[in-house]
């Protein structure tokens, strides 16, 4: 049985990608990696990551742009803010018989692929928080309202930055299956924040797959993993969760600007540096927004 770690990348974010492939190959120099391009601008970042870590592209391109653009055009061309999130998808159908997806503003602390060891027992993992919060920013209270989940049932909601599962669980008919069914009811999901897979892709793994485990939900419980958790504690290498005294999975920087002052931005530099290329260019944190741009950014958000 084969098992392996897919990312999407393309070379606007070499430089996060090149953090989270030394993170993984300094725990596990040997597990396959494949590259599922983000846009037709990845050859630089695709040749950089086969050449220090032997990452492969995915092989079928083709199908991997049918998929997506079949997809996001179930709600219209302009829907999605980010549409392209939806080529992960592709990750049911490579070489992989297990996996486990991960997303390029993460560094990892443990040979990350011997979670797919839970998949023994359960179809899908996950590992994060994104239930503590509630449904926002993934669902609306429409899915309650209308008895589309549970309460219960919605606890199981997870963050698309990292999850597992197993090859063709999903099917290219359950994707449109699922993505028409969504478009028919846009008012059940948060796009609030301009995330664009995870609530659908949460829609269909709870609607289609049963047997489901998010790894926090150990006996003991498990470390957060969010960069906007601030409690966090640096040991070496690793950060440490000081509430349950246990070392961190992974960290994920969604939703946070990744550059010098952001949350352990030193964590995120130990790794860029530690094998692999020299920085292309050095980052520069971005000027803060005068305080009448940001009364404006307010103001349209309001909008």
């Amino acid at each position: 049985m084969s098992r392996g770690i897919y990312i999407t990348a393309n070379d606007r974010v070499t430089e996060q990608a090149i953090a989270l492939l030394n993170s993984i190959r300094f725990y596990d120099p040997e597990t396959p990696v494949v590259l599922i391009p983000y846009d037709d601008q990845y050859h630089a970042v695709a040749n950089t990551l086969n050449q220090f870590y032997g990452v492969q592209v995915y092989e079928d391109l083709e199908f991997i742009d049918r998929l997506s653009k079949k997809l996001h055009q179930c709600f219209g061309e302009k829907f999605f803010a980010r549409p392209n999130q939806f080529r992960k998808q592709a990750c049911w159908f490579g070489p992989f018989d297990e996996f486990v997806y991960i997303d390029t503003d993460v560094v990892v602390f443990e040979k990350i692929i011997d979670n797919t060891n839970y998949l023994a027992e359960y179809d899908f993992i996950c590992s994060d928080y994104q239930h503590a919060g509630g449904i926002t920013n993934v669902f609306t209270s429409r899915v309650i309202e209308d008895q589309i989940f549970t309460e219960d049932e919605l606890t199981g909601i997870f963050n698309g930055g990292f999850w597992g599962s197993k090859k063709n669980l999903i099917s290219e008919e359950d994707l449109y299956k699922t993505f028409a069914e969504c478009a028919a009811h846009p008012e059940y999901f948060d796009f609030s924040q301009k995330t664009s897979d995870q609530p659908i892709i949460n829609y269909m793994i709870l609607k289609r797959l049963p047997r489901r485990f998010n790894i926090v939900r150990k006996p003991g419980k498990g470390p957060g993993n969010w960069a906007g958790s601030h409690h966090f504690v640096r040991q070496g290498d690793i950060l440490v969760d000081p509430n349950l005294n246990q070392p961190l999975q992974y960290l994920h920087w969604a939703g946070i600007r990744m550059e010098p002052g952001c949350p352990y931005w030193d964590i995120w530099e130990h790794y860029r540096h530690l094998d692999g290329p020299e920085p292309a260019q050095p980052f520069v944190r971005k000027p803060e927004d005068p305080l009448w741009r940001k009364v404006v950014n307010q103001v349209k958000r309001a909008l």
